[in-house]
């Protein structure tokens, strides 16, 4: 199962294989979003910043650093739609191992790199929370200030337990998240 668009907008973001290798790199894209959107019959695209920043306080305490940090700002979209804002942070010194402070970081994307430059992710958490829309947000992604959005924060570690990557995720209410975990 993947990321899917029903006919009425509704999204489904399926998380139990998103972020393997095979599936993130799978006919050549440029991550999970691109991966997803493709499977779906979608057309993903994504306008995509990436500068130095110092790391918010929420930021520096999930990556157990404070300091500069590169910041990969992305709207992401199916065709025309946007579909959700994304913002990652990765400390300095894996963007520059990994070099990627470009824009196009390639087949895999940041996860990718991050692996071939020796940190890759075993691991990562995702905390799911339901607020309100910024005036910011929601021209962004075509809904009303105020609006309820879905956040997820993603936390990826390495075997080592050095937190490489915190994204924060914003989704507009249409979105449906699918986990789940072994029970044996």
């Amino acid at each position: 199962m993947a990321t899917s668009i029903s006919s009425n907008g509704a999204i489904l973001r399926d998380a139990r294989t998103r972020y393997l290798a095979n599936q993130r790199e799978e006919g050549g894209a440029h991550g999970a979003y691109d991966a997803e959107i493709r499977r779906g019959g979608g057309m993903p695209r994504a306008e995509v910043a990436v500068r130095r920043v110092t790391a918010s306080a929420d930021v520096a305490t999930l990556l157990g650093a404070a300091g500069e940090v590169v910041a990969r700002e992305r709207t992401m979209f199916d065709g025309e739609q946007p579909i959700q804002l994304a913002n990652t942070y990765v400390p300095t010194d894996v963007a520059e191992a990994a070099g990627i402070e470009q824009v196009d970081t390639g087949v895999g994307g940041i996860i990718s790199r991050m692996r071939d430059a020796g940190f890759e992710q075993v691991e990562a958490t995702e905390d799911v929370q339901l607020r309100e829309a910024t005036a910011t947000e929601a021209s962004a992604l075509g809904v009303a200030e105020g609006a309820p959005v879905l956040t997820i924060t993603h936390v990826g570690r390495t075997a080592e337990g050095r937190v490489v990557e915190v994204t924060q995720h914003v989704l507009s209410g249409s979105w449906t998240l699918r986990y789940s975990t072994p029970l044996v």
